[in-house]
C-alpha cells in the first residue's frame, strides 16, 4: 500500500484581522503549505484576484493565490465560486501528482451565498484518484441540498471502483455530513475529535477529509500561535493508505 497525505485548509482569502488591524498572511500561508508536505492540498476561500486588497497591501502577490501557494513541483488547480465587487474567490487543489482532468460545478443554493465544488482526477502512484474540494453553505437546509447534489455529482462523474477523496469546509457542527456520506461508502476519522474552528480556540470540526477506496490511517490538526494567526480555521492533515 502507498501512503497519501492530504490537507484541507480554509485560508480566509489570505488576510486576517479586522479594520486597520487587517494583515496580509498569504506569505506565511505559503511557508505553512510547504511545511505540511502533503501530496494533495485542498483549499477553500482562495483569491484569484482582489483589486482593493492589491491596492491596500504593498506585498500582495502578482500571482493568483493558488499559484502563489503551490510549492515548487506542484500542480495548482483553481476554479471560482464567488464573484464580488473587488474580485473573485473559490476552491483550489495543489497536487504533487499529475492532474489528468478537472472541472467545476456550481452549488449555489440561494443568491446570498455563491458556492461550488472543484473536481480533479489525479494519477497517484500510477493509479487514478478523484479529488473533490467543497465549501458548503452556512444554512443547514442549504447544506442538505448541497450534499444531495454532491452525491449525484459523484454518482455521475466518479467511477464506483475508483479511489475518491472529498475534502473541504463543510460548515456542519453535527453529524449530517458523516451520515450522508456513509451511504456512499465514504469514510473519515471519528468526527468531533479534531476541532478546526475557530482557530484560536478551536471548539468544533468543520473541516473533514472523506475517502472511498482508501484506508484512513492518521489525522491531526497543527496548533499554536503561528497557525491561528494565519486563518480563522486550522488545517486538517489526514493520511490514507492507497491499495496496490
Amino acid at each position: 500500500m502507498a501512503l497519501v497525505r492530504v490537507v484541507t485548509y480554509n485560508i480566509h482569502k489570505g488576510v486576517q484581522g479586522m479594520g486597520p488591524q487587517r494583515r496580509l498572511e498569504i506569505h506565511n500561508l505559503g511557508h505553512a503549505v510547504e511545511q505540511l508536505d502533503a501530496d494533495i492540498v485542498c483549499l477553500q476561500e482562495v483569491r484569484k484576484i482582489h483589486r482593493s486588497g492589491a491596492r491596500r497591501f504593498p506585498r500582495w502577490p502578482d500571482l493568483p493565490q493558488a499559484d502563489f501557494l503551490a510549492p515548487e513541483g506542484y500542480v495548482a488547480v483553481y476554479r471560482t465560486n464567488a464573484v464580488t465587487r473587488h474580485g473573485e474567490h473559490g476552491n483550489a487543489m495543489l497536487s504533487r501528482w499529475p492532474v489528468i482532468t478537472h472541472q467545476h460545478e456550481d452549488m449555489s443554493d440561494h443568491r446570498f451565498e455563491q458556492r461550488g465544488l472543484l473536481h480533479s482526477e489525479l494519477l497517484v502512484h500510477g493509479r487514478p484518484v478523484h479529488v473533490v474540494v467543497v465549501h458548503l453553505g452556512l444554512i443547514r437546509a442549504s447544506r442538505e441540498r448541497q450534499l444531495a447534489q454532491l452525491q449525484r455529482f459523484i454518482a455521475r462523474e466518479v467511477p464506483p471502483n475508483t479511489a475518491l477523496l472529498v475534502a473541504g469546509d463543510f460548515n456542519d457542527w453535527g453529524t449530517l455530513v458523516q451520515r450522508e456520506f456513509a451511504t456512499q461508502g465514504l469514510q473519515t476519522f471519528q468526527a468531533g475529535r479534531q476541532p478546526t474552528f475557530p482557530a484560536r480556540f478551536p471548539l468544533v470540526q468543520l473541516d473533514h477529509v472523506f475517502a472511498r477506496g482508501m484506508q484512513p490511517l492518521r489525522v491531526q490538526v497543527p496548533r499554536g500561535r503561528i497557525w491561528w494567526r494565519m486563518s480563522d480555521h486550522l488545517p486538517l492533515v489526514a493520511e490514507f493508505a492507497l491499495p496496490d
